[in-house]
């Protein structure tokens, strides 16, 4: 039986509720929501609002109808990217940023939007007073990583936000990896934009992502089309969330992510994080003692993630042999984030990432350190 420690990737496996809600929105429902008066359609209208409802409780989001639904985090971040900043605008983020991030920003670059990057130590934090240096004038945007994807290191959030509020700028928080295992509250943060991936931490279904837009804050759509509502007009409706929402949503995916919230609603999310947490830390002690690793390990952790190099030995040549040998997934490479990888120091190889999800056991562990004696007791 595998020893799945990816779960910074996508959480694995899923709570049983999960898997039956997906069958459920497919077998019994299978209507498009909005789109009709008969009972399978509002049915699914019902379920896509309930979903929503709980999404912004979970965030403490005060309007529901300001949260969104995407395919993933990615779509999230493009949305807002694209769709507030302009030529001439500056933007800052740091130097943890995925590719989600740096992608979409160089193809706005060359089209005259202006990116700063704050250098981030080198376990991968930010210092508040180093982002302050860039607020004068302020930028249109500043987006942030909430926990780093690589080493789960956890940046100072609450200092940032309230940095940006008092720079009346609109703070971008990517809660990828952070949703559902470290609290977050969208009204206290006052944030701008609140972007998270709902087949993580949220314990969703691939193909489902969230977007929060602070009211006020007006984001062009990246994406328009049939909404269901405002049919007679041959431009896209104001209305939220219709704005954001064009085509036929994935029904099944925002059902079942509303089965993931429930979860983790009943759990607690003060459990989830310190069982996930406790076993990162048993990881980098016990890894840290192996001869010849190197344990990239954060100043305050947010997230599973555990990175590591060993000498001598390629991360993704290791990630192989794990596989091959011991039936353990784990991660290798640049994780989509290069510039984190250079910030650590661990560019262009990369690190082998292990996270461990809610349902990882002490055993699993335990495994995948024996694992490990063995291939470095073979060098």
């Amino acid at each position: 039986m595998t020893v799945y420690l990816d779960n910074a990737a996508t959480s694995y496996p899923k709570p049983k509720s999960v898997y039956r809600m997906v069958d459920h929105a497919l077998r019994n429902v299978g209507a498009s929501p909005g789109r009709g008066s008969y009972r399978q359609s509002r049915e699914a209208s019902a379920m896509v609002e309930a979903a929503r409802n709980k999404v912004a409780r979970l965030f403490d989001i005060p309007r529901a109808e300001q949260v969104f639904f995407t395919k993933n985090a990615t779509e999230s971040i493009n949305i807002v990217l694209k769709g507030w900043l302009r030529p001439g605008d500056r933007v800052v983020i740091s130097s943890m940023e995925h590719n989600s991030v740096i992608r979409p920003l160089r193809r706005l670059s060359e089209g005259g939007v202006e990116v700063e990057i704050v250098q981030c130590n080198a376990n991968g934090h930010l210092e508040p007073e180093a982002l302050q240096k860039h607020l004068s004038p302020p930028p249109r945007l500043i987006v942030l990583v909430h926990a780093s994807n690589v080493n789960g290191a956890l940046q100072p959030v609450a200092e940032i936000a309230n940095l940006c509020s008092e720079h009346d700028v609109p703070l971008l928080l990517d809660a990828a990896q952070t949703g559902g295992i470290q609290p977050i509250s969208a009204s206290g943060l006052n944030l701008g934009m609140l972007a998270c991936s709902g087949h993580k931490g949220l314990l969703g279904p691939p193909g489902i992502g969230i977007l929060y837009i602070r009211p006020g804050l007006s984001v062009s759509p990246l994406i328009e089309g049939g909404t269901g509502s405002r049919s007679e007009q041959d431009f896209q409706p104001e209305l939220c969330p219709d704005r954001y929402e064009s085509g036929t949503p994935n029904l099944p995916g925002i059902a079942a992510l509303a089965a993931g919230i429930e979860f983790i609603q009943e759990k607690g999310i003060a459990a989830i994080r310190e069982h996930e947490l406790r076993l990162a830390t048993l990881l980098e002690k016990k890894m840290a003692e192996l001869p010849a690793v190197r344990v990239y390990a954060p100043e305050v952790r947010g997230s599973s993630a555990v990175s590591f190099t060993v000498e001598g030995i390629n991360p993704a040549d290791l990630g192989y042999l794990l596989d091959q040998g011991f039936d353990i997934a784990v991660r290798t490479g640049l994780h989509c984030a290069p510039m984190a990888h250079q910030t650590l120091g661990t560019f262009p190889e990369g690190t082998v990432r292990v996270s461990p999800g809610y349902f990882t056991t002490e055993t699993d562990i335990v495994v995948f350190l024996s694992a490990m004696q063995r291939l470095l007791s073979q060098r």
